[in-house]
């Protein structure tokens, strides 16, 4: 069933199930987009970096993040594109083997735009750690 902005209310909230990022996925993100060492070089990254190990790119958390979205909500809206994303911050660093799940909620609501606020967060079991939020306008 699609969704439309009728169909909307402020406050309304998704979530989706949780996605593993893997070491392999991290190096292939950032040899073809950020190719920092800490994103590329395991063994580099283990004994220089202040991060303990290899961490994904940004860069590819929100990318992670779309992909989320979609799966949980933009999929079946009726939506053509977001005018951009207006803040974007990564709290903490994305490792090999850490969960991540976002989901989206309608803050406010006006005939020519609502501001979904999606939420993102990553997760290392047994803790929960933010890691990335940003505000999106768009619809």
């Amino acid at each position: 069933m699609t969704l439309y902005f009728e169909d909307l209310a402020v406050d309304d909230e998704w979530t989706n199930g949780e996605y593993e990022v893997t070491e392999a996925e991290i190096i292939e993100f950032a040899d073809q987009y950020d190719p920092q060492w800490f994103h590329t070089d395991p063994e580099r990254a283990t004994e220089q970096s202040m991060y303990g190990g290899l961490i994904a790119s940004g860069w590819h958390t929100a990318a992670m993040s779309m992909r989320l979205l979609v799966e949980s909500f933009l999929d079946e809206a009726a939506t053509l594109g977001a005018k951009g994303v207006d803040k974007l911050r990564w709290h903490k660093p994305v490792q090999p083997g850490d969960g991540s799940r976002c989901g989206r909620r309608s803050k406010r609501k006006r005939p020519t735009t609502t501001v979904a606020a999606p939420f993102g967060s990553a997760s290392k079991p047994p803790t929960r750690m933010t890691n990335s939020s940003f505000r999106w306008s768009g619809w």
